[in-house]
């Protein structure tokens, strides 16, 4: 798996944001909102879509993942 860091600006821009902007936790919940309403419509229009699918699948995953470094509620505790 490769991995990327921000680069300071994009860090700042980041905790500016979540400072200023929008409550982490709120955001990820919109997220995840967004991501299960994008997929119930992409399923419901295209029933055996296969073009785009791996796209879709790596969207929904790192959406999700997006979320979880927000709000990182799906952790055993």
């Amino acid at each position: 798996m490769k991995t990327n860091t921000l680069s300071t600006e994009a860090e700042t821009r980041l905790l500016n944001f979540f400072n200023t902007k929008i409550d982490p936790q709120d955001m990820a919940k919109a997220i995840r909102q967004v991501n299960y309403i994008l997929a119930l419509g992409v399923m419901r229009e295209h029933e055996t879509l296969q073009n785009g699918i791996d796209n879709l699948e790596n969207s929904f995953f790192w959406l999700n993942e997006l979320a979880e470094v927000l709000n990182p509620y799906l952790e055993n505790e």
